[in-house]
């Protein structure tokens, strides 16, 4: 379902995914839990430009809206496009996306970093490590799947 809402735009797929995760983080997070500000996995504009549409960015602005945490787009770039993460392997991953993303303004303490899919944690760990230089202190990851990897 993920696979032909991200490659094929058919976002019919992700409509009952969105559903479910939402509910989830409605009973699994206290209020007291729930970020200050939510951040999408940034996509280089190129591939963006290529998909049309971001599903990460998608992702974070229904579950924002649901919860009623503000969605942050444009807070995290990408510095340079990367090879694909698809078809490497983990380290081969951890070393393409090493010093790829950008901060580009203050970062609250407490935020959830949003993704589609979870493998190794390459693109979540490098993230993290950026918004972590800039001031966040408790960061959650939020993704719709998590895959062997």
């Amino acid at each position: 379902m993920i696979g032909r809402y991200k490659y094929h735009g058919q976002r019919k797929f992700i409509r009952p995914l969105l559903n479910g995760f939402v509910g989830f983080l409605e009973q699994s997070l206290t209020d007291d839990e729930l970020p200050e500000l939510i951040i999408p996995a940034p996509m280089h504009w190129a591939r963006r430009w290529q998909r049309g549409f971001n599903q990460a960015q998608e992702i974070a602005e229904f579950a924002g809206a649901q919860l009623g945490v503000p969605v942050a787009g444009r807070l995290v770039r990408r510095r340079k496009r990367v090879r694909a993460q698809r078809n490497l392997d983990r380290n081969r991953r951890l070393k393409n996306l090493k010093g790829v993303f950008e901060v580009c303004a203050p970062v609250p303490a407490r935020i959830a970093i949003v993704d589609d899919v979870v493998t190794t944690g390459a693109t979540a760990r490098a993230l993290a490590a950026a918004l972590e230089r800039a001031g966040a202190s408790e960061i959650q990851l939020w993704a719709l799947a998590r895959t062997p990897g």
